[in-house]
């Protein structure tokens, strides 16, 4: 099988192409700075492998959070680096792209070994990072409070308590007002451009949403009280879809989740439960459902060559990174399925992390408004700019993304 990091390669070697840009500086975009392995050892005998892998940080630090997953590997975390490059240019924030990650199961740690794990990567990396070096943050099972640890841990090693070490902390310890909701909120932002610019009423548009974590369960929420119709839902055991297309409420479909363990086949509300005109579907087939719009926001590799023929959707807005394969791409551009790919549609919770490394760095602390004002300036931007250079390429909205980004990074290193 095809790693990951080639196949997100490939990708930038169609837009370099398409920018005529030479191989000595393709070179350049495709190879990361810097790779880190540690060995972790925590509660006497317990080892991890630990990763930072340093793309690119010709527009600012490298940025980019850091992964708790018994499946981590580099192949991944490259490959995730590289896109973090992408898309703090795709947003223009001036930082540049990294990724960590530990090899674990962090459902297997007490809290204390995890604190323990938490710091050890600290003491282990911390002469690579830095406010004006490397800014990590959370990732896939990571979050503030595993973020307060390490932030505290890196000041008692250099002395100095430095908020701007590191994002996605908890509000009291440097946090930004936002930061919880800002990749749902960032998508949203482009779903109103795009249904503006496409002429599409809420209400007479259905969508699917696979994923209900934090990032999908928020976008559910934004896009049922902007009157659009969802139809469908999936969390990792369990998913809905309504027969009827009538619309559902994700806050009753999560109550129904937290009382069933996971998200089941029949609606309630209240007490009244309907089995009738809902059913459950495998998640394959949740995918290809008949819908307007469908937001995968959950798991990478959902959407590949194998089922993209099998898309009905007519919009694709890729949360989840990874979500949709370049290839799976080009298959649904031809279908005239429209994708907003993941380094433009999930950017605005890089974005919101810059404006918290931003407030750190300036002793500021930015009200819940102006962090909403500020993104949807930028996320707005973004798309269009995007949009129109898949206009003037006559491509797809990922190639030019990357053209995009390819684009400034480029600049700055000519620049620099």
């Amino acid at each position: 099988m095809e790693k990951s990091f080639q196949k997100t390669l490939d990708q930038l070697n169609k837009s370099a192409k398409l920018l005529k840009l030479d191989d000595e500086i393709i070179k350049k975009l495709s190879t990361p700075q810097n790779i880190l392995t540690k060995e972790l050892v925590i509660s006497g005998d317990k080892k991890f492998e630990a990763f930072r892998v340093q793309h690119n940080n010709t527009r600012g630090p490298f940025k980019g959070g850091i992964r708790y997953h018994p499946d981590a590997d580099l192949d991944e975390i490259e490959t995730l680096a590289l896109l973090m490059a992408i898309k703090c240019a795709v947003v223009d924030i001036p930082m540049g792209g990294g990724k960590g990650g530990v090899k674990v199961n962090p459902k297997e740690l007490s809290i204390e070994e995890l604190e323990e794990l938490s710091r050890a990567w600290i003491k282990a990396f911390k002469d690579n990072i830095g406010p004006n070096v490397d800014v990590p943050a959370p990732d896939v099972y990571t979050n503030s409070q595993i973020m307060d640890w390490m932030a505290d841990e890196y000041g008692k090693l250099t002395d100095k308590y430095e908020p701007a070490i590191i994002t996605g902390k908890s509000i009291d310890k440097g946090g930004s007002e936002g930061r919880d909701i800002a990749t749902a909120q960032g998508a949203f932002y482009i779903l109103e451009e795009l249904i503006e610019k496409l002429n599409l009423k809420p209400k007479e548009t259905t969508v699917v949403i696979q994923g209900f974590g934090n990032a999908g369960f928020n976008m559910a929420n934004l896009v049922y009280e902007a009157g659009f119709k969802l139809i469908g839902f999936s969390d990792s055991k369990g998913s809905i879809f309504d027969l009827k297309n009538g619309g559902m409420n994700p806050e009753k479909v999560m109550e129904s989740k937290k009382e069933q363990g996971q998200i089941h086949s029949c609606y309630c509300l209240g007490t009244v439960c309907d089995c009738e005109n809902y059913e459950s579907l495998s998640n394959e087939k949740l995918l290809e459902i008949e819908t307007d719009i469908l937001i995968p926001a959950a798991l990478e590799n959902q959407i590949t060559e194998e089922n993209a023929d099998k898309i009905k959707a007519k919009i694709i807005i890729e949360i989840a990174n990874g979500a949709v394969t370049p290839k799976a791409t080009e298959i649904l551009h031809k279908k005239n399925i429209l994708v907003i790919p993941d380094v433009l549609a999930n950017a605005g919770g890089v974005t919101v992390s810059y404006f918290e490394w931003l407030q750190n760095i300036n002793d500021e602390k930015w009200p819940l408004e102006k962090v909403l004002t500020q993104l949807k300036d930028i996320m707005v931007k973004a798309f269009n700019n995007t949009w129109l250079i898949g206009e003037n390429y006559n491509t797809d909205l990922r190639t030019a993304a990357f053209i995009l980004a390819l684009g400034r990074i480029v600049d700055a290193m000519e620049n620099k």
